[in-house]
């Protein structure tokens, strides 16, 4: 039995220099639809074509490409951290929570490849 209890949901983060015309080329040439642009935090979002899977636009001066960091839906992000620490999982820095949308925190795998989970602040606990 696993420490966490994922969501059905997983977002591709990737960092790209502007969003806005990465969502239009996403939009035109694999058909995804955005879903919403986030300014103040540098962030936009696409619903790709597969149920449950969402492409996260992450806006740098200087993109790193290859650096696709899974993003997983969780439903009490506290809970979840709180477990995976307890077992040795190595995190990067405070949960971090923009309020009615989202808190976050990144985490490493044996490798020290970045994963992230995500509650959803959106919709009622």
């Amino acid at each position: 039995m696993s420490l966490v209890s994922l969501e059905n949901t997983i977002t591709l983060a990737i960092s790209v220099r502007d969003r806005h015309v990465s969502a239009e080329w996403y939009s035109t040439m694999l058909g995804f639809e955005l879903i919403h642009h986030i300014d103040e935090a540098g962030w936009s979002e696409m619903k790709t074509k597969t149920e449950g899977v969402t492409l996260g636009l992450g806006e740098q001066a200087k993109p790193s490409p290859g650096n696709t960091v899974p993003v997983f839906g969780i439903g009490d992000i506290e809970s979840a951290r709180g477990s995976l620490e307890a077992a040795g999982v190595k995190f990067d820095g405070a949960t971090e929570t923009i309020e009615g949308m989202v808190s976050t925190a990144t985490f490493y795998d044996p490798d020290g490849n970045a994963m992230m989970l995500a509650q959803d602040l959106t919709v009622p606990a």
